[in-house]
C-alpha cells in the first residue's frame, strides 16, 4: 500500500479531476492519492469522481480556501 500526493492548486476544473485520472493507472488497490485543490468546485468534482470510478473518497477538508482530500484506491 502506498500513499501518493497530488498538488493540483492553482488548476481551475476539469483540470483537476483530469489529473486525478491521469495518475489513478499508477495506483494499486489500498493505495491512497492525497490532493490538494484550490477549485471552488472541487469538492463536489472528486465526490462525484469517486462516485463514477468506484473509489473511496476518505475526507474532503475546506483548509481557508484550499481543499485537502484522500482517496483510497
Amino acid at each position: 500500500m502506498a500513499n501518493k500526493t497530488l498538488d493540483v492548486l492553482g488548476l481551475k476544473c476539469p483540470q483537476p479531476i483530469l489529473k486525478m485520472a491521469i495518475e489513478a493507472p499508477n495506483l494499486q488497490a489500498g493505495d491512497v492519492l492525497e490532493v490538494l485543490a484550490d477549485c471552488p468546485s472541487f469538492p463536489r468534482d472528486i465526490e462525484n469522481w469517486c462516485k463514477k470510478t468506484g473509489k473511496t473518497l476518505l475526507f474532503c477538508r475546506d483548509e481557508g480556501g484550499k481543499f485537502n482530500a484522500q482517496v483510497q484506491f
